[in-house]
């Protein structure tokens, strides 16, 4: 039969030379995209807390259902930014391995 060609996706694209070898700048990259959706949801959680902090003196007929949902957003943006603190160690972990395994030496002064 004829030889099959392959059609590499950017994002599927393996490296050939060594395929068990981790990609720590793809890891980091990933991480780093990771945290900035945890910022992001950090502050669309917030955003939505304090209009319903406002829909509370405003609508003091349904007062209570509106402190419940505030709460539940001020605690869904604090689990968002925990995220957030989480990916960015991992991606400085992941940096800190790329630098290590490209032979990269750290100069502490102080430390």
């Amino acid at each position: 039969m004829a030889e099959e060609k392959h059609h590499h996706h950017l994002l599927h694209h393996k490296d050939e030379d060594n395929p068990d070898e981790v990609n720590y700048k793809k890891e980091e990259k990933h991480h780093k995209h990771l945290e900035h959706l945890g910022e992001l949801g950090a502050s669309a959680a917030g955003a939505y807390a304090l209009h319903e902090k406002h829909n509370e003196k405003k609508d003091p007929e349904h007062a209570h259902k509106h402190k419940i949902e505030e709460e539940i957003a001020a605690a869904a943006a604090v689990g968002a930014g925990g995220f957030a603190f989480h990916e960015h160690h991992e991606k400085k972990d992941a940096k800190k391995e790329d630098e290590e395994a490209h032979g990269k030496k750290h100069h502490h002064l102080f430390g």
